[in-house]
């Protein structure tokens, strides 16, 4: 039930709630798949990493804006959803960048036991450092505040929890195949689910960014 719903005792607020939270939810879906996309479009023309990774994270962005913008989640699900979108904490940035090193971590540890190579995307990127970098910020950022902030505010009012830490984590390691292929799927379900553990335990955003962009950035040195 929705924190209105539950004050005022009107049935009606729940079913409208939750309705209204899957609309969301499923616009903010297409919408990320749309960009998703046409990442892969851009990618597949030839165009440089950088310049798609920079015109994915603006979509990103604006996509995050928009939803914060124009929802009523807060309205059906009370301020405890606001959390989720906190000032940077510097506790919760500590936690996530250790999570991030440790993802890193235990994927170079994994495959070197099994002898294979690296996931694809966990190799230098060429191009100088600095753009890069804060390109890789920019989309870790804004994808965790579309998957394990937006999208996962409103199917947690939709469903409960457990949809929104299996349709955000499905749905985190699905975009990730036009780029890099279906055998990245295991690897980004165990990432995602680590990823939505952060959110839930922090009651934050800023977590699970911290951990996606310091995990991203590693594979600089890699």
């Amino acid at each position: 039930m929705t924190a209105r719903a539950l004050e005022t005792g009107n049935p009606s607020a729940i079913d409208g709630g939750r309705f209204g939270a899957w609309l969301e939810s499923g616009a903010l879906l297409v919408g990320l798949a749309a960009i998703v996309g046409l990442r892969w479009v851009a990618a597949s023309s030839g165009m440089p990493g950088v310049t798609v990774g920079l015109g994915f994270g603006v979509a990103l962005a604006a996509l995050w804006f928009a939803s914060v913008r124009g929802s009523s989640l807060r309205s059906w699900a009370g301020p405890p959803v606001a959390r989720a979108h906190a000032a940077l904490s510097p506790g919760a940035i500590a936690a996530g960048a250790t999570f991030g090193l440790i993802l890193v971590l235990v994927t170079i540890a994994g495959s070197s036991m099994a002898g294979a190579a690296l996931p694809v995307g966990m190799s230098r990127p060429a191009g100088p450092f600095l753009p890069w970098a804060l390109v890789t910020v920019l989309v870790a950022a804004t994808e965790e505040g579309i998957l394990r902030g937006a999208v996962f505010d409103r199917l947690r009012v939709a469903g409960g929890l457990p949809v929104a830490i299996a349709v955000t984590t499905a749905a985190f390691a699905l975009m990730h195949v036009p780029l890099y292929g279906w055998h990245v799927v295991p690897l980004d379900l165990a990432v995602g689910l680590g990823l939505a553990g952060l959110r839930i335990t922090t009651g934050s955003i800023v977590a699970p960014a911290a951990a996606h962009a310091v995990a991203d950035l590693a594979t600089w040195w890699l």
